[in-house]
Order: C-alpha cells, then sequence, then structure tokens
C-alpha cells in the first residue's frame, strides 16, 4: 500500500506502535465478499423481504424496488470506496465520518454502528432460536427453548470469532455457498423454461407504471434493507491483502452481485406465480403466519418436496453465517475505538491469532444483555426482536450511509487528496439524496418494517438519534483522550 496516499488514523494515536494489530495479508476479494454476502443473508432477505415487498408494497413491480436500491447503494459506494483509499481502519464508518465531519460527530457515529451491528446481530438470534427450536421438535420431538438454542449458538460463534479471520471466511464460505446455490437453481431453471403460468413478464416487474404502482416506497424500503452489510468491506481492510485494491474490487462486487440476485430472484419468484396472481399469493403467506411458503412452495414444487426438508435447515445455517459475520464486524468496532483512546485500552488486546479476544468476548456479553429480556418476559423472539431489532439496524446503518456521503465530500472539498469530480462529489451527492429518501421512507413506514405498533415504532426510532447524541457527548467529554479523527 502506498503509504504517502493512504492515511489511517491508527497513526495518530497515542500508543499506537504498541496497540494490537490485526492479522495483515488475510483475507482476498473473495474471504471479504462471504463475509459481505453472510451479514446480508441472502435466503434469510428473500424469504423474509420478498413476500412482504410484493404483498404490501408494489406487488409485482417488486423486483424493480431491488434494482433501484442498488442503484443508491452503488452511488454510495463510489465515495465510500474513494475515501477508503486514504483511510485504513477497522473502525470503517467510524473514522470515514470522524474525517469529514470531526471526531464528535466520528465517535457518535460509532456508537449507532455498534448500536446497529449488535442490534441486528441479536434480532438474527430471534429469528434463528425460533427457526432451530422448530427443527428440533420437527425431528426429535424435543422441546427446546429459541432462547437456550441463541444462547449456545453464542458460544459457538465466540468460538469462531477468536480462530481468526481466515477460520470464519472458511465457515461462511459454506454456508453461503449453500443458500445462494439453491436459490440460484430455481430461478435460472425458472427463467429457462421460460417463466411460470404467464411467462417471464419482464414488463410486468421493471416497466415504469408496475413500479409504481400500489405501495412502491414500502417495497423500496424493504429492498434497501437487503442491501445493508456490504459496508463490511471496509471493516477488513486492515487484514486484506492490498487493500486499495482488495476493498474497492470487494466493494463493487458486492453491490452488483447482490442487487442482481435479489432483482434476478424477486423476479423469477413473480414469475412461478404469474405476475397477476404473485401479491394474493404472497398475500395469503403472510396471513398464514409463515411468509417463507410464499418462496418455498415454488422452489418445491420445482424441484420436488425433499425442498421443504433442506430449505428451513438452509435458513438456519443463513442466520448463523449472518450473527457471525456481524460478530465480527463489531467486536472490531471494539477493537478500533478501544486502539484510538475512546474505550479501555483492554478492549484492542488481541489474541495470538490476531483476533481482537477481549472485544470479541464483550460483544458476545453485549448478545447475550440483548435477548435475554425478551426471553425473560416471554416475548416471541419473530414478532419482537427480530422485528424491532432489524429495525432499528437497518435505520441506523441508512443514517451512517447519509452522514458518511456527507463526510466524503466535506473531506475530499478540504483536503485535495482525489479532485476526480464523480468520485468524490457528484455520485456521492446523488447517493446522498437516493439515501435521503430512504430514511423518509423508513420513517415513513417504520410501523410496517417492524410489524407493531406506532407508539413501539416511535420510541424504536428515538433509540437511533439518541445514541448519536449520546456518543457525540461522550466524545466532547473525552476530547483530550485518544486521538483526534478530525
Amino acid at each position: 500500500m502506498d503509504s504517502q496516499t493512504a492515511v489511517s488514523t491508527t497513526q495518530t494515536a497515542p500508543d499506537a506502535s504498541t496497540a494490537g494489530k490485526l492479522k495483515p495479508n488475510s483475507l482476498g476479494v473473495l474471504g471479504i465478499l462471504f463475509f459481505v454476502l453472510s451479514a446480508q443473508a441472502p435466503l434469510t432477505g428473500v424469504a423474509g423481504a420478498v413476500p412482504i415487498a410484493v404483498a404490501i408494497g408494489n406487488g409485482a413491480g417488486a423486483p424493480a424496488a431491488y434494482v433501484a436500491a442498488g442503484v443508491v447503494t452503488l452511488l454510495f459506494s463510489v465515495g465510500f470506496v474513494a475515501m477508503g483509499r486514504h483511510v485504513v481502519d477497522a473502525g470503517a464508518f467510524y473514522t470515514y465520518i470522524g474525517k469529514g465531519l470531526g471526531r464528535p460527530l466520528g465517535t457518535g457515529s460509532a456508537g449507532v454502528a455498534l448500536f446497529a451491528y449488535c442490534a441486528v446481530q441479536a434480532a438474527m438470534y430471534g429469528l434463528y432460536g425460533a427457526t432451530v427450536s422448530g427443527l428440533l421438535a420437527h425431528y426429535t420431538g424435543a422441546d427446546v427453548p429459541w432462547w437456550a438454542c441463541a444462547l449456545v449458538t453464542m458460544v459457538i460463534v465466540q468460538v469462531l470469532g477468536a480462530s481468526g479471520i481466515e477460520m470464519g471466511a472458511r465457515v461462511l464460505a459454506v454456508f453461503v455457498l449453500a443458500e445462494f446455490s439453491i436459490l440460484s437453481a430455481f430461478a435460472l431453471v425458472t427463467l429457462f423454461k421460460g417463466g411460470g403460468p404467464e411467462g417471464l413478464g419482464f414488463t410486468q416487474s421493471f416497466s415504469p407504471a408496475e413500479a409504481f404502482q400500489g405501495a412502491p416506497g414500502v417495497a423500496l424500503m424493504f429492498a434497501v434493507a437487503s442491501m445493508i452489510g456490504f459496508e463490511a468491506t471496509a471493516i477488513y481492510g486492515e487484514e486484506a491483502r492490498e487493500p486499495r485494491k482488495t476493498v474497492p474490487r470487494a466493494t463493487y462486487l458486492a453491490v452488483a452481485f447482490v442487487t442482481g440476485f435479489f432483482g434476478f430472484a424477486s423476479w423469477m419468484l413473480v414469475s412461478s406465480y404469474g405476475a397477476s396472481r404473485a401479491t394474493e399469493a404472497a398475500g395469503k403467506a403472510l396471513q398464514s403466519g409463515d411468509s417463507t411458503a410464499f418462496v418455498f412452495a415454488p422452489i418445491a414444487a420445482l424441484f420436488g418436496t425433499w425442498v421443504n426438508d433442506v430449505l428451513p435447515v438452509l435458513l438456519a445455517t443463513s442466520l448463523f453465517a449472518g450473527v457471525l459475520a456481524f460478530h465480527n464486524s463489531a467486536n472490531r468496532y471494539l477493537f478500533s475505538l478501544s486502539r484510538d483512546g475512546l474505550l479501555p485500552r483492554k478492549l484492542s488486546t488481541i489474541n495470538r491469532r490476531h483476533s481482537p479476544s477481549v472485544a470479541g468476548w464483550v460483544q458476545t456479553a453485549i448478545a447475550v444483555l440483548l435477548v435475554l429480556p425478551f426471553a425473560l418476559a416471554g416475548k416471541d423472539p419473530v414478532l419482537t426482536l427480530f422485528s424491532w431489532g432489524s429495525g432499528v439496524a437497518v435505520l441506523g446503518i441508512i443514517l451512517l450511509y447519509l452522514l458518511t456521503s456527507v463526510s466524503v465530500v466535506t473531506f475530499f472539498r478540504r483536503e485535495r487528496l482525489d479532485t476526480r469530480p464523480w468520485n468524490t462529489l457528484i455520485a456521492p451527492t446523488l447517493g446522498a439524496l437516493g439515501v435521503a429518501c430512504a430514511i423518509w421512507l423508513i420513517v415513513e413506514n417504520f410501523t410496517t418494517l417492524i410489524g407493531g405498533e406506532s407508539g413501539t415504532a416511535l420510541w424504536l426510532e428515538l433509540t437511533v438519534p439518541a445514541v448519536l447524541v449520546l456518543g457525540v457527548a461522550a466524545a466532547r467529554l473525552t476530547r483530550d483522550r485518544g486521538a483526534g479523527t478530525g
């Protein structure tokens, strides 16, 4: 990496020479890509979001929403990648925002990022626990509480996280390939068969008239939520081989792949029912209490009933891959904040495999503290923990996208390290406008996103700005500690 152009915030931290360092040259493009795709949990995203986007969004036009979300994400990623060429740090959002908008706002964004990543991981534990509990009951007759399944898995995730980044990448590669394979096989076979009873229905899914029917904002909201997680490419910059090349490639590849995958898979699902029947079928699946039926049924009809036994297992492994990916993201935020003097130094301790071991234990403890209240209160893990946690996480991370886009423009106007207008001004500005629209849609439809009541939705929405304000206040109180990022 060219040290004259790559600026790391860790270089300015006190005692940086003695601070823990993550293992360099550990991940290539594919390794980072598997972490990103795991965080996005493709099977969970398709089985959970697509039925809702079709049923209460814009019906057969839902695939167009995924393409639109991909375009916005791609515009954002242009500035994100440009900043990543000059700032390499495991803190990603925290360092990017701090470089452009000042240390206090950077620290506040770190709090939001940690909050969002821990919330979405806890949300996944809720759905994962319910899924595994159901599988155990079905195959063994054992009545194992969902929270017990989640707690046992937390131990496994902690062990894998401490085993080094390469081990995590190998485990995730297996799970991600399995879920992508079956969904891709279904989509490709449906395509080559010429679609469902009404043909491929390309116009019905992608024409402007169909894309804007019904409630396109709801569909776009769920599409944007499905894209969350690609930003993890920058989190692993310190552990990447040639990060100035690897991280940009992984970022663009992740955005293009995920956009294409969700757009294509949702199109083939709509086609398998027929554009005129898809909305009704998705609505019936939601009313039955099992939205996954909208996705699993046509796959089983195409490949056989054995799919009904395999897909729930793949859903569980998809969620497991997601919680492992977010565990690694969150503990690297803790590690980075500790190394910069904003959290206790102990959190920057690494083990012999160059994994942030203490930060990993703290992150696991946070997961326990987030999950246990729902278990003790006897709450439904899907209707409360999963819905609430994922809703808060989406709002928090989208807010960070907006702040990052603004920071990119500010940083390059001030530092002049990169004078390319498209990369440092036009694309980030367009991305910021798109993200701002996404935030408005999320806030406007937040009650739908969490599947709860308006009062609950309001309180959950307020947690995100509250965490940001608390982080900014904490930064001002500790301004004499650690290194500035502004």
